[in-house]
């Protein structure tokens, strides 16, 4: 057999073997959202920050990363990418009416908390719906792997509603394919 038709024979098994190592990775490097909902007490007041507290669901059950878990030693670098905040009750509800708003991550018990997202000077014409600034150095690796992730929202009002409000925050975290130990 001369080497053309070896390599032509050879090519579909090269393309099939590195596109399914390419296509693992890009599912791995891909993100998945994590969300909750967040009640805005109605009766808070301007000028002081308050807190809304809920755990974190991941929308994406393919990947197991607790502890034991299928693809927990498969994975790193898992950090926030991407933040945003919906107001789902009143849907109508303007999320200008907030000021400022900084989202924490935490184990369940609240350690460990780190701010992974935050937007400052909100307009007062935001409508129902905002993008958060995301601090992307900060590395989510261990505690993506807990039973449940704390998700603590800072706020602070423009002015009172009198009536509270659901925000959905949906934050979208990637990770990388951890590198195959020779040892």
């Amino acid at each position: 057999m001369n080497s053309r038709v070896k390599l032509i024979l050879l090519l579909p098994v090269f393309c099939v073997s590195f596109g399914g190592c390419a296509m693992y990775q890009s599912i791995v490097k891909s993100s998945f959202p994590y969300t909750t909902t967040l009640t805005v007490s109605g009766t808070a007041q301007p000028g002081s920050e308050h807190s809304a507290i809920n755990m974190a669901n991941s929308f994406d059950q393919n990947f197991n990363f607790k502890k034991g878990g299928s693809d927990a030693d498969r994975i790193t670098l898992v950090r926030v990418i991407s933040a945003k905040l919906t107001s789902l009750e009143p849907t109508d509800y303007n999320i200008g009416n907030l000021s400022g708003v900084k989202i924490y991550l935490s184990k369940e018990d609240g350690s460990d908390e780190m701010l992974v997202a935050r937007r400052d000077s909100i307009s007062d014409l935001s409508g129902n719906t905002i993008t958060l600034i995301t601090d992307k150095s900060k590395l989510l690796d261990q505690l993506v792997r807990e039973k449940s992730i704390r998700v603590r929202m800072l706020y602070d009002t423009r002015q009172s509603i009198n009536r509270d409000a659901n925000i959905q925050v949906v934050l979208g975290l990637s990770a990388y394919p951890r590198p195959v130990d020779n040892n």
